[in-house]
């Protein structure tokens, strides 16, 4: 008889899924195993990171899927609603629903047991899988949710691991460290640098190299400047999910052979810095960051960052690990980046001004970008 992983893996190939970010749950730590060795597997540091990484691959014409605990939920509602929701993505969730049998830890009990009616609340349908023989439901359900561009969470028992989880997992065979790559790590950013253009200025300075990249551009005034400087089909304007901008790049670059570039910023990176991490340990080099750091908030009002007191972003990015990181603070410092040729990851720390400029609000619907961008990647 086949496990209940078998048929779970089987059911996930039968319906073409791609690529699979987990978080880790030690009930359901087998079934982990074999996902990491069936399929694309992004390992995260954050259950959020996850979404907007799901997003980029939606976006790209895959299907992902993503395996996470009863707790992550909580870190992920906004993301699912104003990303995956929003643009009408499509996204499963396996949760291991945790606080609700034989459980051992009694902080998992509260989101546990409230677990499906926050989903009800949230608007994200729900399915329980309590035995073995509830995998005929996965097996309903998927196609349609695929096709429908919609997300549904697959809440998994850990009765349902209740035999598998008494076998012994072996040695732990995790990421291995990349003893090339972290050469020259410690070596020290050169801090002489300062601000002499604001984030309009940056955008109009880098916009000519932009051209036939998808570009995924952080929420709110950064993406009203990038479109009336350089509005193409394959700029992705974010309306929300703030810390998302980088995580979405990566799944698209990861899911297609396009060159992507992110704009983000200070506040959105430090929103979600381990995504940073993620993205380091893929290294895709169809991939550039820029970093636009003007210490503010400056879509809410300009309120300031901590980059402005303690924060070096192209220190923060070095110590996750991703080794080509450039500093600009000029328009030729700028364009040498922008144009600088690399074989991996390129994080490009650009130091900015504070204030914004006069901008219209975006004049197209959210979902015309979306199939705009969709359209762009698949041609």
């Amino acid at each position: 008889m086949r496990s209940f992983e078998d048929r779970l893996i089987g059911i996930l190939k039968t319906n073409s899924v791609d690529f699979m970010s987990t978080f880790p749950c030690d009930r359901i730590k087998f079934l982990l195993e074999r996902v990491k060795k069936e399929f694309f597997h992004i390992p995260l540091t954050r259950e959020e990171e996850g979404v907007g990484i799901a997003a980029g691959i939606a976006l790209a014409g895959k299907r992902p899927a993503m395996f996470v605990q009863s707790s992550g939920i909580g870190n992920m509602i906004t993301a699912l609603l104003s990303l995956t929701g929003f643009y009408e993505l499509p996204l499963a969730i396996f949760v291991s629903q945790r606080g609700i049998y034989k459980e051992g830890i009694a902080a998992q009990i509260p989101m546990g047991e409230r677990l499906p009616e926050i989903l009800k609340g949230a608007g994200i349908a729900c399915s329980t899988i309590s035995t073995a023989d509830d995998v005929s439901i996965m097996e309903y359900k998927l196609p349609g949710m695929y096709k429908q561009n919609k997300i549904h969470a697959f809440l998994l028992s850990p009765a349902v691991f209740e035999t598998t989880n008494t076998r012994d997992l072996g040695p732990w065979a995790g990421l291995q460290r990349d003893e090339t790559r972290q050469q020259g790590m410690d070596e020290r950013i050169n801090h002489q640098y300062s601000p002499k253009l604001t984030r309009y200025d940056i955008l109009n300075t880098i916009a000519p190299h932009l051209d036939s990249k998808v570009i995924v551009c952080n929420l709110g005034i950064p993406s009203k400047e990038l479109f009336e400087i350089k509005h193409q089909p394959s700029n992705f304007y974010m309306l929300g999910s703030m810390g998302m901008a980088t995580p979405i790049g990566l799944g698209i670059s990861l899911a297609s052979d396009k060159e992507v570039v992110v704009i983000d910023g200070d506040g959105s990176i430090l929103m979600n810095p381990g995504t940073l991490a993620t993205t380091a340990h893929f290294n895709p080099s169809n991939l550039t960051i820029c970093a636009i750091d003007n210490r503010s908030y400056g879509s809410t009002g300009g309120q300031p960052t901590l980059t402005g007191s303690c924060v070096d972003l192209a220190m923060l990015a070095k110590g996750f690990g991703i080794g080509n990181v450039l500093k600009a603070a000029d328009k030729k410092q700028l364009i040498d980046a922008i144009k600088k040729p690399t074989e991996n990851l390129k994080f490009i720390h650009a130091l900015a001004l504070p204030g914004n400029a006069k901008v219209s609000n975006i004049p197209l619907h959210y979902l015309d970008v979306k199939k705009q961008v969709m359209k762009f990647i698949k041609k």
